[in-house]
């Protein structure tokens, strides 16, 4: 008999400072073997480290990691910031994705988010509009299963 796990969600909101992705991918690391996810950790972790990096190096505020545990060996991570437009790669409220080049072989950037779709099982962005209290912005996500836990 298999048990089913309750979903749970962690966010980790972060300064704009260039120790904050370490220390997401750190408590990323914490959060996955607490909920007994460790195999999924190389995976997520490399996730998390392209998403939160994106944030970093192109946004000017903080932003924030959000983990959340779908059970049956499933995460998804997430990560926002401010800035409301999608990079390229990644699909905005449902239009199919914006096609891909292929990176220079000697370029020293855009590989990440390339990285991010052949890693993931499903993979998205969430464009926010400022309501209220709401900052806008944008949430990447992306879906992070084990084939152990099916």
């Amino acid at each position: 008999m298999s048990t089913v796990s309750k979903p749970w969600t962690y966010t980790l909101h972060l300064p704009h400072d260039p120790r904050a992705p370490g220390i997401a991918r750190a408590t990323l690391r914490t959060v996955l073997a607490a909920h007994d996810l460790s195999l999924l950790t190389p995976t997520a972790e490399l996730v998390a480290a392209e998403l939160l990096a994106n944030a970093h190096l192109h946004t000017a505020g903080p932003y924030a990691l959000r983990l959340l545990g779908r059970g049956s060996g499933r995460v998804t991570v997430a990560v926002w910031d401010a800035d409301p437009r999608v990079p390229p790669g990644f699909a905005a409220d449902g239009v199919a994705p914006v096609a891909v080049t292929e990176s220079e072989g000697d370029a020293e950037s855009g590989r990440g988010l390339q990285l991010v779709r052949a890693c993931a099982d499903a993979w998205g962005v969430s464009v926010l509009r400022e309501l209220g209290a709401s900052r806008g912005g944008k949430l990447l996500w992306a879906d992070c299963q084990s084939s152990d836990f099916s």
